[in-house]
């Protein structure tokens, strides 16, 4: 489990760790000082007389690469604004099965449609539940009604 922090922070911990190592602290007493378990003290210190700074400096987190480049998901983030009509579909109502059938077309590459949500954090996208309006509604009359006699009814039914 990687400790709390940012990236900064910790590399100061080690950096602290070799420090008071250096100073002739034991590694339990320098684990005590800096706030984590002896054995990574001695992970640290092996790895700073192995490689030097460069051995205890902090590396990227690994994983999985992304399916779709960062050049890949600028074309993704325009067609999804052009509108699902504009990619072939009956409505112009986005969905996770929608877009993971796109991205599958236009990029040969298939994601799930409960990781396409994902997928859109990473470009900045958040889930939406389209407004339902009726096709009828005078939207100048409901806002007038809302100002002037929703106050009212709302009056008497606190009272």
């Amino acid at each position: 489990m990687r400790p709390t922090g940012s990236p900064e922070e910790l590399q100061r911990r080690r950096e602290r760790a070799i420090r008071l190592s250096q100073e002739g602290y034991a590694p339990l007493e320098v684990a005590q000082r800096v706030g984590v378990d002896r054995r990574s003290v001695r992970r640290w210190k092996a790895a700073f007389r192995k490689r030097g700074e460069r051995g205890i400096r902090d590396r990227r987190a690994s994983g999985r690469p992304p399916k779709l480049s960062r050049r890949e998901r600028r074309p993704l983030e325009r067609m999804l604004l052009k509108g699902a009509k504009a990619a072939g579909f009956p409505t112009d109502l986005w969905t996770c099965p929608r877009i993971a059938q796109a991205v599958r077309r236009e990029f040969g590459v298939s994601y799930h449609r409960a990781h396409v949500g994902r997928l859109l954090r990473s470009l900045g996208w958040s889930a939406q539940h389209p407004v339902r309006r009726a096709v009828e509604a005078d939207e100048t009359a409901i806002r007038r009604w809302v100002k002037e006699a929703w106050p009212r009814v709302k009056k008497k039914a606190n009272a």
